[in-house]
């Protein structure tokens, strides 16, 4: 079995409205993206993927939410919490490309906290 991974950045903005505590009070963060490809058939140049493609997808997502209030977007605005905009952007990278062998996002709010999406 085969993995790759590429990686890409956002600033955004949001609030956490089933939440108590600071968090529900407008705040941001510089983002950090992690997408994960993963299969066992490599093409004739030898990848599962290649890093462009995957790396494409993920930015153009990154680039929709990029100096944005995350809760003004119809999918998040409830609690757009790192959860809930992991699989945000895995839908959406599969919405652009739908055959990529894409396995798992991982979204950073900052260096040590950080949650993952994979179906």
């Amino acid at each position: 079995m085969y993995t790759v991974r590429v990686e890409a950045g956002f600033s955004a903005a949001h609030y956490l409205t089933e939440y108590h505590g600071k968090c529900e009070r407008l705040h941001g963060h510089n983002y950090r993206l992690r997408a994960f490809a993963r299969g066992d058939v490599l093409d004739k140049a030898g990848m599962l993927v290649d890093f462009g493609v995957l790396k494409g997808c993920l930015r153009a997502v990154a680039e929709g939410l990029d100096h944005s209030n995350l809760n003004e977007l119809a999918e998040l605005e409830n609690s757009p919490s790192a959860e809930r905009i992991a699989r945000y952007i895995f839908d959406e990278m599969l919405r652009i490309e739908p055959s990529l062998p894409l396995c798992a996002v991982e979204v950073f709010e900052t260096d040590t906290s950080m949650a993952r999406y994979e179906p």
